[in-house]
């Protein structure tokens, strides 16, 4: 059997104070109404998609950078990014060290392909996970087709003459 303990919520005044970027605290009243304790101090933060959370105390902050391994068909690169980016902003870096364009990128994680504008840490991207890089297959096909000159595959060639 577990035994539960239940949170003690106090009722009182309770002041918001702001301190600028984002974050706000709000402080219970002086005479401490919450049992005695003056802990009554909670702080928030304001995420991406716009809603106002309560902070976290343990876990990833806002900043922290994450170590992502990032395996393509035959190679792996470890990246490091702040956790509250896009994968837009991870296919840039991607462009740097592969010679992928970031619209010829398509990347996949936990079995599906994410777009450029979500955000890894809302997605659930933590610390050291894998991200899979493939290579958008329409854009090599029209590489292969521009390589080739334009003209139609299985065309003959001209003769070159000496």
């Amino acid at each position: 059997m577990i035994k539960l303990r239940s949170k003690r919520f106090c009722r009182g005044s309770f002041k918001l104070g702001g301190n600028g970027g984002g974050n706000a605290t709000v402080k219970g009243n002086e005479k401490g109404s919450c049992g005695g304790t003056n802990n009554g101090e909670i702080k928030w933060e304001l995420r991406p998609g716009g809603m106002l959370v309560q902070k976290r105390e343990s876990g990833e902050s806002v900043g922290e950078l994450i170590t992502l391994r990032v395996s393509t068909v035959s190679q792996w690169h470890d990246i490091s990014i702040e956790a509250t980016s896009t994968f837009g902003e991870l296919k840039m870096v991607l462009s740097l060290v592969t010679s992928l364009e970031p619209e010829e990128q398509r990347l996949l994680f936990k079995g599906k392909e994410r777009e450029s504008g979500e955000y890894l840490h809302m997605v659930g991207v933590r610390d050291k996970d894998k991200v899979l890089l493939l290579e958008d297959p329409a854009i090599k096909e029209r590489k292969l087709h521009g390589l080739a000159g334009g003209q139609p595959i299985g065309a003959p060639c001209r003769p070159i003459s000496v």
